[in-house]
């Protein structure tokens, strides 16, 4: 006969099962501190035990140094005195003792909180190196990632000190209730019993936090943006033209006034209830107190012995009461440590990639009805694209913006994949081909570049980061995207710092970062393939001649993928693609599409016009 489980107890119990089960972090937290720093974990075990054995030690001696006093007074014997002093003695070592191991706790603590923060943030930062750019372009994933960067770094060690903490004050409370069992059972009892309350509290003040913390991480976010935006040099000059400050800082206050009001809510209720029930633990305090002292006056117990187990039942609650304490902390840190593991586990499909050549080398690039979708929109961005692009080649892809030019790029480069179709290399799916052996082959300029805080010669060196510090290839870099013009006006050329963010930077015009950030792609001098999206977009007309020339000249046996809005520049390419929402509609040369007397050639002649 099988007895039923009521339905209510059966509720609690996936309750009490994920309440239990977040403390399996404890064990992690330890892992992760005992591989960040073998000889300060032991130090900090070690302390742990000294740290919770002398307490009682040094109640007892205590004790025995009160009854001593008596007995000395009484009897007026120079042997009673010494003894005292011995005991005594020994107590000031053991003070001493426990300070020292105190102090030692808090250094090491100090040390590895250093260290673990270092190495969980080193975590997070070799895990986004793993993510697809799918992963940055969803903001449920971003908000994850926010979750475990902004606590995650702190509760590991937190976790730590309250395990360790834990085990302190469990080895204080053993030696504590076996001195005041000699009193009493039922005295053990109640110092337990009254701080149950408090724990139980705790506890859920502590999941109420959590709780808020997970829901209002997209606000956190905006709050952050904000301050970017009003603080950074980058963003200082469109908000000062536009005066967007006012209500910029009206925003960030009205968000910090929203957030401010559900903490203030939280803390205030967590603060009434922690001392109501902190109430329960001094009645529970003062009503042993009666019962020990009534013990003393009635001739049961010795005047040592009264002091002994007033200063135990006070240690010994306030001891169990930490034990608690340290139990909802730890499952508080649980909580948060869940998000460090949650976006540490995420799953991130293996590359099945391994190839480093093709069944027919010098195919070139072949799109073969390639479509494509971001995740979470139903419009493709890419339709039944198909070309063939043959070794040196130039390829140029014209079209709205939004028409899918540069996903384009970000299919090739296997920044994505495609969801249907395919994109061949030398006559191998781009999937087969290992990532690292594929993108050494591709020289890349993004119309988004990034402006790297570093030195000039850095900011062209990154393009080939093996490479990073060549100087030589710099300079051959430079001179292919005739960036070595201005940057030989340079202070120390080279080795002139750029940006605003440290000292003694040089800012660049638009044009001039361009420059820079061509000369990248011109680092992988092993490149086979070069995109180059709307390389010239920030530089004058004169400056974009030359570079086009420059680049007909320097890349003829390269493949070569251009994106501008510049029709003046796309006619020099050997094919050009016209895309309109996400498919090719025209494919020619420039004459071809002319006398096709089509979308291209409307494009081109309104931008003609334009010049006229």
């Amino acid at each position: 006969m099988t007895t039923s489980i009521p339905s209510t107890q059966r509720h609690r119990l996936p309750k009490l099962r994920q309440s239990l089960a977040i403390f399996r972090y404890s064990a992690r937290a330890l892992t992760l501190t005992w591989t960040t720093h073998r000889q300060l974990t032991l130090f900090l075990a070690g302390l742990t035990l000294v740290a919770g054995l002398l307490p009682a030690g040094i109640a007892y001696l205590g004790k025995l140094i009160v009854d001593g006093v008596v007995v000395a007074s009484q009897s007026g014997l120079e042997f009673d005195r010494w003894a005292v002093y011995r005991v005594l003695a020994l107590e000031a070592m053991a003070v001493a003792l426990l300070a020292g191991s105190q102090q030692g706790l808090s250094l090491c603590q100090s040390l590895l909180r250093v260290l673990l923060g270092h190495k969980v943030n080193g975590m997070i930062l070799e895990k986004a190196l793993t993510l697809d750019m799918a992963h940055f372009e969803d903001s449920e994933f971003y908000d994850k990632m926010s979750r475990a960067r902004q606590e995650a770094s702190t509760r590991p060690l937190s976790l730590i000190n309250r395990t360790f903490g834990l085990v302190k004050d469990g080895l204080s409370l053993l030696t504590y209730g076996g001195l005041l069992l000699q009193f009493s059972a039922l005295a053990v009892g109640i110092l337990m019993a009254a701080a149950i309350p408090a724990f139980v509290a705790e506890t859920r003040f502590a999941g109420e936090a959590f709780r808020l913390f997970r829901w209002r991480v997209p606000e956190t976010r905006e709050q952050h943006y904000l301050e970017v935006l009003l603080a950074r040099e980058d963003f200082a000059m469109e908000v000062k033209l536009y005066q967007l400050g006012p209500m910029l800082l009206h925003r960030y206050h009205t968000l910090f006034e929203r957030l401010y009001r559900e903490d203030r809510a939280l803390t205030i209720r967590r603060s009434v209830w922690s001392y109501l029930l902190s109430l329960v633990s001094t009645i529970a305090f003062y009503a042993a107190y009666v019962w020990i002292v009534w013990e003393a006056i009635a001739g049961q117990i010795s005047l040592g012995e009264l002091t002994m187990y007033l200063v135990v039942f006070r240690q010994g609650q306030t001891t169990f009461a930490g034990i608690l304490t340290s139990i909802g902390g730890m499952y508080e840190d649980s909580l948060y440590l869940s998000n460090l593991y949650e976006f540490l586990e995420e799953e991130i499909p293996e590359p099945r990639g391994f190839a480093c050549s093709g069944p027919q080398p010098g195919d070139g690039i072949r799109f073969e009805n390639v479509s494509f979708s971001y995740p979470g929109n139903a419009e493709p961005a890419l339709c039944n694209v198909s070309f063939h692009l043959r070794p040196g080649e130039k390829l140029a892809i014209v079209g709205k913006n939004g028409s899918g030019k540069t996903t384009l790029i970000k299919l090739l480069t296997r920044l994505y994949a495609p969801d249907s179709g395919r994109i061949l290399l030398d006559g191998r799916d781009l999937q087969d081909w290992d990532l690292d052996v594929l993108q050494r082959r591709i020289g890349v300029i993004f119309q988004n570049f990034v402006r790297y805080q570093f030195t000039v010669g850095e900011n062209v060196g990154v393009g080939d980061v093996q490479h990073l510090l060549d100087r030589s290839r710099w300079q051959i870099a430079a001179e292919k995207s005739t960036a070595c013009t201005f940057i030989e006006t340079l202070p120390d050329g080279f080795e002139t710092r750029l940006g605003r963010w440290f000292r003694g930077g040089r800012e660049l015009s638009g044009g001039q970062w361009q420059k820079i950030a061509l000369s990248r792609a011109f680092m992988r001098t092993g490149a086979d393939i070069l995109v180059l999206d709307e390389p010239t977009s920030a530089v004058d007309a004169e400056a974009e001649v030359e570079i086009f020339n420059q680049l007909r000249a320097v890349t003829q046996t390269q493949m070569a993928i251009l994106i501008s809005h510049r029709f003046s520049t796309v006619r020099m390419a050997d094919q050009i693609l016209v895309l309109v929402a996400g498919k090719i509609v025209e494919r020619g040369t420039h004459d071809q599409l002319m006398r096709l007397n089509g979308h291209y050639a409307q494009l081109f002649t309104l931008q003609a016009a334009g010049y006229r």
